[in-house]
């Protein structure tokens, strides 16, 4: 199964997102710097996100996006499936009925062996992703990777992110 490149992106974004204040928010755009993708193409995804109800999108002049709710709240699963549809990756097609000589429909009452062997996996590779939230990626402080990371999208944020005006 091959995701596309905006899952990536977006599981980032949200790691990203995760260290604001509660109402601050980002710009796509510096969503884009950081992460070194295109701004237009990112765009789609956040509001895919947004839509999904994973991210809540701020307009105005100190606006961007901000998670939609807690991040010990938002799977992996929710994101992945806000991108790539709630479809199953697999999709059988019945080859088994084509060819010369198919066989009768009464054979074909129940899903074949390897619709059954590839939708198994597909609850299988969800119950995964379903275990892990966006809170658990974000920063550990065990690893010296990890300090690195939290380190740079500190300083990432502190620039970035925006806040509404004290009144």
């Amino acid at each position: 199964m091959k995701l596309g490149d905006g899952v990536e992106q977006a599981i980032h974004c949200m790691l990203m997102l995760s260290g604001l204040q509660p109402d601050g928010a980002m710009p796509a755009a510096a969503l884009a710097e950081y992460h070194g993708v295109s701004t237009s193409y990112l765009l789609k995804h956040l509001q895919a996100l947004a839509g999904a109800g994973l991210l809540t999108s701020v307009p105005g002049p100190r606006g961007g996006y901000r998670l939609g709710r807690l991040a010990e709240k938002i799977t992996l699963l929710d994101v992945v499936l806000a991108l790539e549809g709630a479809g199953p990756a697999f999709r059988c097609s019945e080859i088994r009925q084509r060819g010369p000589d198919p066989l009768p429909q009464k054979f074909f009452a129940k899903p074949c062996a390897v619709t059954a062997a590839m939708l198994k996996a597909e609850r299988a590779y969800r119950d995964e992703l379903r275990k892990v939230s966006i809170a658990e990626l974000a920063y550990n402080p065990d690893t010296e990777l990890g300090n690195a990371i939290a380190g740079r999208s500190c300083a990432f944020r502190e620039r970035h992110e925006r806040r509404p005006a004290a009144s």
